[in-house]
């Protein structure tokens, strides 16, 4: 029996710990400029002589400088950075509640609603796949210029977006915004990582999210303000970011680039003169290309697939599977025999918490994207919601789960562990899911279809909170912007593969649901539009052709949740075999 019960604790993470990787010598600036096989400071180095022992030892110019600005901006620089987190997190937030909502006024305008789960996937697979060359890029050129890279894009974006007269022109804008918000959440993290220890970091990254405990409500706001017949319009819902967003970023941009270049001009952080060929090598753009472009070429025509189930007799769909296969076997291969300083390092993948981390959080974005993508199409149609209460709805996940998140990393800091929080979030978000069976039905009270996103967003806050930690304590300070760049990316391929399950169920179920419902006096012109659109085609709610949509929509979504269960249970299991380290007060486990 006492053997059990130590069974059972350390499954939850409350027995023993285990101990921590072994430690190595902290690689100085000094160091980092005999690897770079170019000139620093002017001055010729030799090529690197332990290829992948140490990892990315050519690639710290960006680490180095952040250490060496840090050393210098004193009390103000250091405040000056926390208000330009502050500042562009607010903006930041603002546009992920409002943008995300008017894509749904914009497919609809262009009667392409169909089409939704398709441009939520290719946008998640580019927010995923840019991440590891944006962490590369902020080690070699600093974090204050990928800062500016990233809000660059995001302008170009807004005004590709808004000025949009087709949905494949948006469909392009929203490339170009998926990159900006990439880069822009990615360098939120990799600062607060850089400033913060391995106890502290889930409570400060956790933290940098507060202004999604107001903004979604502000925005249901503006939203229904916009959106109105009287209001401005989805298209100067988006343009007025393109203002406001470079504004609020410029603080921190600025703040970065103006202390960089006094740790340059002190001789702290090395000056990086290479050539085209070294840049490129050193960002590993041959296993970026493998790496994004399998993933791509995998996950896009899958759904293309999954939402239109003709096109799996097409035979480039077939194809271009087989080649986006092709592309990541061979990764691993190029990045052990022939990369330099790999993007993907294959040694990460031999390391039981990098693993677990990238799986899981993985499986837990299948069941939250497979239940979430078509969810504001749902209370809007199917249960008669407003614009800004079926706002509301959808960010009651989110805003629960970054208030939970929050108070996880306080737990997390006080107890200098996190398997526990990971293990009992992995439990609550399963318990959320047979919930969801039951509470989320055409039957149900609106406070009832509350009450399950408040439940969801307690288990996500718990285990979003806990799997990103673990990855980054286990590498050095040098490698956490890549790593932390890996862990994000499988989370948005898990939501990518998620949407591309809700695209196929919805493609696949809502017109012969919505025929089974509506009976036989249904045109064929109407269940298309009613399967296509939210604006402007939905019978009088209280009509018997109402309650049809109603039932055929939560049909549908039934068997979303059906489609996240079984990888929230993985999940479970998953995580009882997560290693139970101790968080330290300093950046890493494995650094002295």
């Amino acid at each position: 029996m006492t053997s059990l019960a130590k069974l059972l604790q350390a499954a939850i993470g409350a027995g023993p710990l285990d101990e921590p990787p072994a430690c190595r010598p902290v690689l100085t600036a000094s160091q980092d400029s005999h690897g770079l096989g170019g000139k620093v400071n002017g001055e010729q180095t030799n090529p690197d002589a332990e290829k992948q022992i140490i990892p990315n030892v050519p690639v710290e110019t960006g680490t180095t400088a952040i250490e060496a600005t840090q050393a210098i901006w004193g009390k103000k620089g250091r405040w000056l950075v926390i208000a330009g987190l502050c500042l562009i997190m607010i903006v930041y937030e603002i546009d992920n509640s409002t943008v995300y909502i008017y894509r749904n006024y914009a497919a609809s305008e262009f009667e392409e609603l169909s089409k939704l789960a398709t441009l939520s996937t290719a946008g998640t697979i580019i927010f995923a796949v840019a991440k590891p060359p944006i962490a590369k890029l902020s080690n070699v050129i600093g974090r204050g210029g990928t800062y500016l890279i990233a809000i660059s894009f995001y302008i170009l974006a807004y005004i590709i977006m808004a000025s949009a007269r087709s949905f494949n022109t948006y469909a392009a804008g929203t490339v170009f915004y998926s990159f900006g918000q990439s880069a822009t959440n990615l360098m939120n993290d990799v600062v607060i990582a850089d400033l913060t220890t391995a106890r502290y970091r889930a409570f400060g990254i956790s933290l940098s999210f507060w202004p999604f405990l107001i903004t979604p409500w502000t925005a249901a706001f503006i939203v229904d303000s916009v959106t109105a017949p009287t209001g401005i319009g989805w298209r100067w819902g988006i343009g007025m970011l393109a203002i406001i967003m470079p504004f609020c970023a410029s603080f921190i941009v600025t703040t970065l680039l103006y202390y960089q270049a006094r740790a340059e001009k002190e001789g702290l952080a090395p000056r990086l003169k290479i050539s085209l060929y070294e840049f490129c090598s050193q960002i590993d753009l041959g296993g970026v290309i493998l790496f994004s472009g399998g993933l791509a070429l995998l996950l896009i025509p899958m759904t293309l697939a999954a939402t239109t189930p003709s096109s799996w007799k097409t035979p480039w769909i077939d194809a271009l599977i087989a080649v986006g296969a092709v592309l990541l076997i061979v990764l691993p291969f190029y990045e052990h025999y022939l990369a330099k300083h790999p993007v993907v390092p294959p040694h990460y993948f031999a390391n039981r918490t990098i693993v677990l981390c990238c799986l899981l959080i993985a499986l837990d974005n299948i069941g939250f994207s497979a239940t979430h993508t078509y969810i504001y199409a749902w209370v809007t149609v199917a249960r008669g919601l407003e614009a800004r209460e079926a706002t509301f709805f959808t960010y009651t996940n989110g805003v629960t789960q970054c208030l939970v998140a929050i108070i996880a990393g306080i737990a997390m800091a006080k107890t200098k562990r996190y398997k526990w929080v990971c293990v009992l979030g992995a439990a609550i978000r399963l318990v959320g899911y047979g919930v969801m069976l039951r509470l989320r039905g055409s039957e149900n009270s609106v406070a009832e279809i509350f009450i399950v996103q408040l439940i969801q967003g307690i288990g996500s806050g718990m285990v979003g909170s806990t799997l990103l930690i673990p990855a980054q304590t286990v590498v050095s300070h040098a490698e956490m912007p890549q790593m932390t760049a890996l862990v994000v990316c499988f989370a948005f391929v898990g939501g990518s593969i998620g949407a591309c399950i809700a695209g196929g169920i919805y493609t696949g179920m809502i017109e012969p649901e919505l025929r089974h419902y509506l009976g036989g006096g249904a045109t064929a012109e109407t269940v298309a539009a009613l399967a296509n659109s939210i604006t402007g085609v939905a019978p009088q709610w209280g009509t018997p052709e109402r309650t049809a949509v109603d039932l055929a929509f939560t049909e549908v979504m039934k068997y979303m949740t059906y489609a996240a269960v079984g990888p929230s249970a993985i999940a479970l299991v998953g995580s009882i075999f997560m290693p139970n380290f101790e968080l330290p007060d300093k950046n890493n486990l494995v650094e002295e």
